[in-house]
């Protein structure tokens, strides 16, 4: 059997690199291997030796967004406000996704592209407060009636 252990990414300055996920991004260190940093959420930062037979096969010199990291958090304004004054590059400022999920994305110094959204319980009660019915909410969002009932009446405890 194999288990997901962790997405790696691969990144030019291992020291700027960690800067940036542990003081911006408050991500924690489980391991430090010098070259390689392992962080507590799951995300693992390699800067690969050009000896490497990874980076021997591959060009992984080249900027890639077939992918993105994704977090959650009920800050986002602060949290955009705080990137922006750090000096880091966005894709899109804060922005509402078709499902009602308010959204940034930027990038890390080595282009990977980074998302910060509004956990599922946040933007269901944010339509709520906006007044949208149940069902506005459920078509809006894509959730079931169902959830969408739980989610308010969980949040409301």
């Amino acid at each position: 059997m194999m288990k997901f252990h962790s997405s790696v990414l691969f990144v030019k300055d291992i020291e700027k690199s960690k800067d940036f996920y542990v003081k911006l991004l408050k991500q924690e260190i489980e391991y430090d291997f010098g070259k390689n940093v392992i962080l507590k959420s799951g995300i693992t930062l390699w800067e690969i030796s050009p000896s490497h037979i990874i980076d021997r096969k591959l060009n992984i010199k080249e900027t890639s967004n077939r992918f993105e990291l994704y977090f959650e958090s009920d800050m986002l304004n602060e949290i955009a406000e705080h990137l922006k004054n750090e000096g880091v590059e966005f894709l899109h400022d804060i922005h509402e996704e078709p499902w009602g999920q308010r959204t940034i994305r930027f990038f890390d110094g080595d282009k990977h592209l980074i998302e910060v959204g509004e956990p599922l319980e946040t933007f269901v009660q944010n339509m709520n407060y906006s007044g949208l019915s149940l069902e506005q909410i459920a078509h809006k969002s894509g959730i079931s009636i169902d959830t969408v009932e739980n989610i308010l009446k969980n949040k409301s405890k």
